[in-house]
């Protein structure tokens, strides 16, 4: 169960770093889509090995259905989380990454669900830290507003692709479900490559070794390793005990950050985090397994989100 834990804290936190090192010389969109549709044709490989091509066959509404929360997550989540690190530090990004259970929690009362008073205070916190993180930042000019809108609005997509995936029609094996859903993500994330023209301006040889290795590392740990691991866990350990790589996450990212690349941890840096980790912490608690059940892929976004 801990080594499990483990390897879902650590390299779902580090997936922030890689996406940070990837977007230093490849393409945002492109390496994204990359990223995921070769981790799609891996997993469906496996499981046709498995179950033959009768495990990954689905109806046409479950296939719209991983389309819509494909795009959701990996076009506008983890596509933004990548848009946005160019400017962003990949610990700041992560700590507003992590605002996404807040933002289930919004959704939830738009909905029309009841909230109690104390899981609402928890969202007022969280997101008062989201703002004592990124305001005086982006205002300052220290990070680019561009970068935080960004990750801002990747964490708001994340979210909704998180509540409304429980409100369609979605195919009832977790595999495949996220097999099509990094599959149609892809090929959005490369439709986005396409439209805002960054398959025209590539550069292969201003493509460095570091961004390539960690493009290789979010392939294959960040989308098969982890996910392995995050998945075996759902099936023996209990729900909460899971839903502590929500919380673990960001300051695995923070550590790492100032660890590898330098980033500054500051005392802004640490008030802001202590106020969006709690608030994440209180809600993941008081929701009981809905928080731990939100993600399929990690908040790179991962995940790195």
């Amino acid at each position: 169960m801990w080594l499990a834990l483990g390897v879902v804290y650590v390299i779902w936190g580090s997936t922030y770093l890689a996406i940070r090192v990837v977007v230093e010389t490849l393409p945002p969109f492109l390496s994204a889509g990359v990223r995921f549709i070769l981790a799609s044709a891996v997993l469906a490989l496996w499981l046709v090995a498995r179950g033959g091509l009768a495990r990954i066959r689905v109806s046409s509404d479950e296939l719209r259905s991983a389309g819509i929360v494909g795009v959701a997550l990996l076009l506008f989540g983890n596509g933004f989380v990548q848009m946005g690190e160019r400017d962003v530090p990949s610990g700041l990004a992560a700590l507003l990454i992590g605002s996404v259970p807040l933002w289930v929690v919004v959704y939830r009362r738009i909905a029309g669900e009841r909230i109690g008073g104390m899981t609402l205070g928890g969202v007022l916190l969280g997101f008062a830290g989201v703002g004592f993180l990124a305001l005086p930042r982006g205002v300052s000019g220290e990070v680019a507003p561009v970068g935080l809108a960004f990750i801002l609005v990747a964490a708001a997509c994340w979210a909704w692709g998180t509540f409304i995936s429980k409100r369609l029609s979605m195919p009832r094996d977790p595999l495949v479900s996220t097999t099509l859903q990094q599959l149609l993500g892809g090929v959005g994330l490369v439709v986005a490559a396409v439209v805002t023209g960054e398959v025209f301006r590539l550069e292969p040889a201003a493509w460095s070794d570091r961004s390539l290795w960690a493009l290789a590392y979010l392939v294959v740990f960040g989308s098969l390793v982890a996910f392995s691991a995050y998945t075996w866990l759902l099936v023996h350990v209990p729900v909460s005990t899971v839903a502590t790589y929500a919380y673990v996450n960001p300051v695995v990212a923070v550590l790492l950050g100032a660890a590898v690349l330098a980033e500054p941890i500051t005392g802004t840096i640490l008030i802001g985090a202590a106020m969006v980790i709690t608030a994440v912490a209180f809600i993941v608690r008081q929701q009981g397994p809905a928080p731990a059940e939100q993600v399929i892929e990690p908040p790179e976004v991962g995940r790195g989100i």
